[in-house]
């Protein structure tokens, strides 16, 4: 069990990096964990790298679907808004 600040603070750095066309740095960062926000992280870079195969994979881990967004700058910052929100839950979350 990690922190939800370390799991926060992690996935945030990916969404950054994202946003700032790293895809490579946030691809990393969310395939090392299997915590819901970042299977939607996962979701988003696939669905920006044109995999969409891939892309509707993730999403099947979590409850949102390909077709909720249409500009993934859009959907990254709506991830980081959840994220936000994970910092103010319960101290430990599994990954």
């Amino acid at each position: 069990m990690k922190s939800t600040d370390f799991v926060a603070d992690s996935l945030r750095r990916a969404v950054d990096a994202a946003l700032a066309d790293d895809w490579d740095l946030a691809h990393q960062i969310a395939q090392d964990s299997s915590h819901t926000l970042a299977n939607w992280l996962h979701a988003v870079l696939h669905k920006i790298e044109g995999d969409a195969w891939n892309s509707r994979y993730w999403y099947a881990r979590t409850d949102k679907k390909f077709e909720d967004f249409d500009d993934h700058r859009a959907e990254l910052m709506a991830i980081a808004v959840e994220l936000s929100k994970l910092n103010r839950q319960a101290p430990t979350t599994p990954l």
